[in-house]
C-alpha cells in the first residue's frame, strides 16, 4: 500500500550523496522495519526507485535513505537532488526486505559506495547484540564515502575505510581468503564488487553470503528460453507465455494485477508461489534455499524449466 511521507530534513551525507528524512503527514508512527530492508519512492512522472532505510529501525518517527546523484543514471536520483525539498511530500510503498540479517556468531560486511546504506544498520544491530563485526568500505574518495563519521563512533568492531584513490581496489582476497564456519558475509554495492566478492565465496560454507544488487546481475545463459504453458491453481486456466514475453506481461495481460516495481528482478515485489513445476530462476533475490525449494518465482525475470509450470493465482 502507498502512503504520503513528508520530507522532514535533507543532509550532504558526502559528495554527491544526499539524505531525506520522512515522517508521516499526521505524525502517527512510522511501520516497524529491520535492517535490510528497503522502500519504493514514487517520483513525479511515474518515476519508481528503492532506497535502503539507513536509519536506525527502533526509531517509528523517522525513516532515512540516502540518494546518490548518478549523472548517468535513468533520471531518479537527478530528480531527487534537484527538486526535492523539505516539506514536500512523497508516495512510498513498503517497507519490503530480501536482505534480512541473519544470526551468526560474527559478520564480514563489505561496502561499495551507496551499498553502505543497507550495511550501516545492520552494524548497529549487530553491536546492540554483542557481536563481532568486520566492515570492508570502499568508494572513490574518502570525500565520496557517506557516514563514514557514524560508523567510526560504533564500538566493537573492526573497521576498514579504504577509499580507492588511496588504497587502491579492495584487498577481497585478504578478507575472504579463509573461510570461517561461524561468520557470515553481507555484501552491497557496484555489481563488479558483488561478482568478486561472489567468486570469492565460491569455497564458503553454503548460505554464508548475502548479497543485495542495485542493477541487474548478467542475464542467464540458460537454455530454457522457449515458450512455456502456466497454469493457474485457482481457475485451472491455462496461459501460453512465449519465447519473447515475460510471465509477468502475459499475466497482466489475461487481466491479473500483480504487484510488481522494478520488473528486473532485483526487488521481489512480484513474488509468485508455484504450486507445481520447476523454475527457471533468473533473479537476483531469491536465496539458494528458496530456489532449490520451486516453490516460488518471481515473474518478472524467471521462466520455466518444465513445459508447464503451475502458480498459485
Amino acid at each position: 500500500m502507498t502512503s504520503p511521507l513528508q520530507i522532514s530534513a535533507l543532509h550532504r551525507q558526502a559528495e554527491g550523496v544526499l539524505s531525506l528524512e520522512l515522517r508521516t503527514v499526521d505524525g502517527s508512527p512510522l511501520p516497524q522495519w529491520t535492517p535490510g530492508a528497503h522502500i519504493e519512492v514514487e517520483l513525479a512522472g511515474g518515476i519508481v526507485r528503492h532506497y535502503s532505510l539507513c536509519g536506525s529501525p527502533g526509531d517509528n518517527d523517522v525513516w532515512r535513505i540516502a540518494v546518490l546523484r548518478e549523472p548517468a543514471g535513468r533520471g531518479g536520483s537527478k530528480l531527487i537532488h534537484d527538486t526535492v525539498r523539505p516539506g514536500h511530500v512523497i508516495a512510498v510503498r513498503g517497507p519490503r526486505n530480501n536482505f534480512a540479517l541473519v544470526d551468526a556468531g560474527s559478520y564480514l560486511f563489505v561496502a561499495g559506495g551507496i551499498g553502505i546504506t543497507p550495511i550501516l544498520p545492520m552494524i548497529r544491530e549487530v553491536t546492540g547484540r554483542g557481536k563481532r563485526w568486520t566492515l570492508v568500505y570502499g568508494g572513490r574518495t574518502l570525500q565520496s564515502m557517506a557516514f563514514v563519521d557514524e560508523l567510526s563512533e560504533l564500538p566493537g568492531g573492526e573497521l576498514h575505510i579504504m577509499p580507492q584513490d588511496e588504497y587502491g581496489l579492495l584487498d577481497l582476497d585478504h578478507f575472504l581468503g579463509s573461510p570461517s564456519a561461524d561468520t557470515v558475509v553481507y555484501c552491497c554495492g557496484p555489481g563488479p564488487l558483488i561478482d568478486a566478492v561472489q567468486q570469492r565465496c565460491n569455497n564458503w560454507p553454503r548460505g554464508a553470503l548475502h548479497v543485495e544488487r542495485f542493477t541487474p546481475s548478467a542475464p542467464s545463459t540458460g537454455t530454457s528460453d522457449g515458450a512455456f504453458e502456466v497454469q493457474l491453481a485457482q481457475s485451472g486456466k491455462c496461459l501460453r507465455v512465449p519465447a519473447d514475453r515475460t510471465l509477468l506481461e502475459v499475466l497482466e495481460e489475461a487481466g491479473y494485477q500483480i504487484d510488481n516495481s522494478c520488473r528486473a528482478g532485483i526487488c521481489g515485489t512480484c513474488e509468485l508461489a508455484v504450486a507445481d513445476g520447476i523454475p527457471e530462476h533468473n533473479d537476483d533475490v531469491l536465496s539458494d534455499d528458496e530456489r532449490e525449494s520451486n516453490e516460488v518465482i518471481l515473474p518478472c525475470v524467471s521462466r520455466s524449466k518444465t513445459a508447464v509450470l503451475v502458480v498459485d493465482l
